[in-house]
């Protein structure tokens, strides 16, 4: 029972990572992105490639992210080591849209590094200046979350 505990919390971390860990696709609408996000975790569990997950697998990649989540490998999760884990992911991918490194991304950015983002850009950009900023995108990340009424 400890084991299935421990791999639904995994599950739910490594699935929040891949949600969180992209600014640009968690404005998204539907449920393709979730989807898209869980085949990707599946393959990368998949350890043999056969395009099969074997519980051995599954527990191999549950311990591989449990331990990347660890940060002071104590063999225990607090909500403070998740939260950074996901931060740090976050702030990797910006840098990687955000390629001029001035803490917004022109549209021509997200075109070259983030064609989802791209694809909604104008909707993203509140104030229409070109650019969009980390407060925008979570603003429409908390607006697709919690509605107009932000509850």
């Amino acid at each position: 029972m400890k084991t299935v505990s421990i791999l639904a919390a995994l599950g739910l971390a490594s699935a929040a990572l891949v949600v969180y860990a992209d600014p640009a696709a968690a404005p998204q609408q539907g449920m393709h992105r979730h989807g898209h996000g869980f085949a990707a975790l599946l393959k990368a569990a998949d350890a043999n490639g056969d395009g099969v997950l074997t519980r051995d697998e599954a527990l191999a990649f549950a311990a591989q992210r449990f331990d990347a989540l660890d940060a002071n490998h104590d063999g225990k999760l607090t909500a403070d080591e998740v939260r950074a884990s996901f931060q740090q992911k976050r702030a990797e991918r910006w840098k990687k849209i955000d390629t001029d490194g001035d803490g917004r991304i022109s549209k021509a950015e997200a075109q070259a590094n983030a064609p989802r983002l791209a694809a909604r850009f104008d909707q993203l950009d509140a104030n229409g200046d070109g650019y969009l900023t980390p407060e925008e995108l979570r603003a429409a990340f908390h607006h697709h979350r919690h509605g107009p009424s932000g509850q």
